[in-house]
């Protein structure tokens, strides 16, 4: 399952989506997360569900690529769904039973919030799938440049959420290593209940973590003996220009807000 986690892992590809301006991409994803929160009637999810099509149909990822980085998140949606199942009242009585009640506006919201939570992990797994860490960082400082003026660190946050990202798949490589490493050992992971199952997890912590401060003292000992110091005077092999199909992405984005917004409030 740790495999599946699509977070944080590149997707090389020469598509239309991979050739965007990382900054257009962050926009455009920063967007679509708030659009996200205006929606309120099945039309604008199928207006969003339209849009997200759109942009995996144009960078050629495969589709069960993308889907199974919902995998490890399928307790969690169906827990959420559960919730707003059994505990939002409103509307018609659908089934009652005992002191269960299930109610009209509780499916409503169930749903809603399920499909939530799966547009925005889609969503943000594929700006990291297709958008490399150094375009990210590139992109993320020069969105926050305008904050040096207030001696905002900007290229040093940039580079700490891209190392972070691209950390993700490192430590979850790294977990399954040790995980195989133990069951070699006759350590149990599989069997038992949930709580017995995390139990079990707990011996995976303190490698985990060893590894994790290991893996960062070799990359910030590599980044001091190529003489890294931050962004002051840094120059860049590639310089990020917007140019049409940015701005035809902008176009889309905002149609896409426009149409949510419309059949929210209107």
């Amino acid at each position: 399952m740790l495999k599946d986690i699509t977070l944080g892992q590149y997707y090389p590809k020469d598509s239309p989506i991979h050739r965007l301006d990382p900054r257009t991409k962050l926009v455009i994803t920063f967007i679509f997360i708030v659009i996200i929160f205006f929606v309120r009637y099945y039309t604008g999810y199928l207006y969003v569900l339209a849009f997200l099509a759109l942009i995996l149909a144009l960078s050629q990822i495969p589709v069960r690529h993308v889907l199974k980085g919902l995998k490890p998140l399928l307790f969690i949606i169906i827990l959420t769904f559960l919730i707003n199942l059994f505990f939002t009242s409103g509307g018609t009585v659908l089934l009652k039973w005992w002191k269960i009640e299930i109610t009209q506006e509780g499916l409503r919201q169930a749903i809603f919030m399920a499909l939530r939570l799966i547009f925005l992990v889609t969503g943000t797994s594929l700006l990291t799938l297709t958008t490399s860490p150094i375009a990210l960082t590139d992109g993320i400082e020069l969105l926050l440049k305008p904050l040096r003026v207030i001696r905002f660190p900007a290229h040093e946050l940039a580079m700490m959420m891209t190392i972070a990202l691209r950390f993700i798949p490192t430590l979850l490589e790294e977990t399954d290593k040790i995980m195989k490493a133990q069951t070699a050992r006759g350590a149990d992971f599989e069997s038992g209940n949930l709580i017995q199952r995390a139990k079990a997890l707990v011996p995976l912590l303190v490698p985990l973590f060893i590894s994790a401060f290991r893996r960062a003292d070799e990359l910030a000992m590599a980044m001091e003996a190529r003489c890294y110091r931050g962004g002051e005077n840094r120059t860049r092999m590639k310089v990020l220009k917007v140019e049409a199909r940015d701005y035809a992405a902008y176009g889309v984005a905002l149609l896409l807000v426009a149409a949510v917004l419309m059949n929210a409030y209107m």
